[in-house]
């Protein structure tokens, strides 16, 4: 499968550059043979280099953006 040929860190900046506003719930679906704690790893590192924007919902909710291709509802 094409997807598992690509780095933890490149299919997380797929997904969420195609899903921006995406949650942390739906990445993690949609790598279903990666854990918990490898995609959290790669969000984090990602999240601290200033990739991807991890910004808190709700209690537990998280949703993923890249900066710059934010979803802007008109």
């Amino acid at each position: 499968m094409h997807n598992q040929r690509l780095s933890v860190s490149d299919r997380v900046m797929d997904i969420v550059t195609h899903n921006p506003g995406c949650q942390l719930e739906e990445v993690m679906l949609a790598c279903p043979d990666l854990t918990w704690n490898q995609v959290f790893s790669e969000v984090d590192h990602l999240s601290r280099n200033g990739q991807v924007r991890l910004m808190q919902q709700g209690m537990g909710v998280y949703t993923l953006s890249v900066p710059g291709y934010e979803r802007t509802d008109a």
